[in-house]
């Protein structure tokens, strides 16, 4: 393919999700819609010509314009393997989006597929690509509060209705699950759990998570769709201050420690620890994280391998880490991670 002609993407599932990945490819200048796939249709009108819409992969691969060049499955995650499968046989580079899979052993085969096939694969892992984190981590690794103690998350709101086929444990919190791991630069390597059933499902409603990475730094995430309103803050503490992201509005402030001395009081001094110095909010370019995410999945379809993705294998991770929190959940224990191959 030409390095300047447009990509054609197709979106499997158009609903919260896929609907909005059809919108940008349909109005990107370097990415055209090729297609979607939906046996229930088009509910929100998210495709401008209803010929692109498609009851199967296999219609969608049959089209007089040939198989896309990539495909963002966005349909249920018990559905994610058996898409995959389709469209890695067909040569389609894949965007799954989060989680990858429902399990763990799913997660592999549709790693060991893509490998097979020759295909380039990426997790839609989207907060990764919000501004204020990208700002946040980029500001932490450049060592803007030393030594790290705490990475902590809260994913909170109401219960969306598009769920049907897992909990809040991996719908929600395999973001912060992903993200600790991601801003803390290190892998899980425990995790105690408490999870709570509070709606009739199934599945769990609310988790709190406390745990530690590698590098021995501490996380801890509130996940839940019980709150009547919706939060999603991440905070990273630190020896020199402490950085906070909403990522509702990508607002990044920090919260720097002052040095004040209590003269001719070393006790007291000893017992206040850090005082409350100067707060920043920083002025940030604010891109779509959608939009950014696309673009560098794109950018590996190129060609290029340093294109800032989610791996196949960080999105296994992932799963593993959100698996090992519902196990801690059920015995009560805190559960020990094997580290990562």
């Amino acid at each position: 393919m030409s390095s300047h002609e447009p990509l054609r993407g197709a979106v499997l599932g158009l609903g919260m999700m896929g609907r909005h990945h059809a919108r940008i490819l349909q109005s990107h200048p370097s990415m055209t819609l090729a297609g979607a796939v939906d046996p229930g249709g088009d509910r929100h009108g998210a495709v401008h010509d209803r010929a692109r819409v498609h009851a199967t992969v296999a219609e969608l691969l049959a089209a007089a314009e040939g198989p896309p060049d990539f495909a963002v499955i966005a349909v249920p995650t018990e559905e994610h393997l058996p898409a995959a499968r389709e469209l890695a046989a067909a040569g389609v580079h894949v965007l799954v989006e989060k989680p990858l899979a429902a399990t763990t052993d799913e997660a592999r085969e549709i790693i060991e597929l893509v490998r097979g096939a020759g295909v380039h694969g990426a997790v839609g892992h989207v907060e990764r690509c919000n501004p204020a984190l990208l700002e946040l981590r980029a500001r932490v690794q450049d060592g803007q509060l030393g030594d790290v103690f705490l990475v902590a998350t809260e994913r909170v709101g109401p219960f969306p209705d598009r769920v049907r086929d897992i909990g809040v444990v991996k719908d929600l919190a395999t973001h912060d699950l992903d993200l600790v791991r991601w801003l803390g630069g290190s892998p899980v390597e425990r995790v105690a759990a408490q999870t709570q059933h509070r709606m009739g499902r199934e599945h769990e409603d609310l988790v709190l998570v406390t745990g530690r990475l590698e590098r021995g730094v501490a996380f801890n995430s509130v996940v839940d769709w019980l709150s009547p309103t919706k939060v999603r803050r991440t905070r990273i503490l630190g020896e020199r201050g402490m950085l906070v992201a909403d990522t509702l509005t990508a607002d990044l402030t920090f919260y720097e420690n002052a040095d004040v001395t209590t003269q001719g009081w070393p006790a007291m001094q000893a017992m206040r620890g850090v005082a409350e110095g100067d707060m920043t909010r920083y002025a940030l370019q604010r891109r779509e994280p959608l939009v950014v995410e696309l673009e560098g999945f794109c950018a590996l379809v190129r060609g290029d391998e340093a294109a800032a993705v989610v791996s196949l294998e960080e999105g296994l991770e992932t799963v593993a880490v959100a698996e090992a929190v519902l196990r801690s959940a059920a015995v009560g224990e805190t559960v020990v991670l094997e580290p990562a191959a």
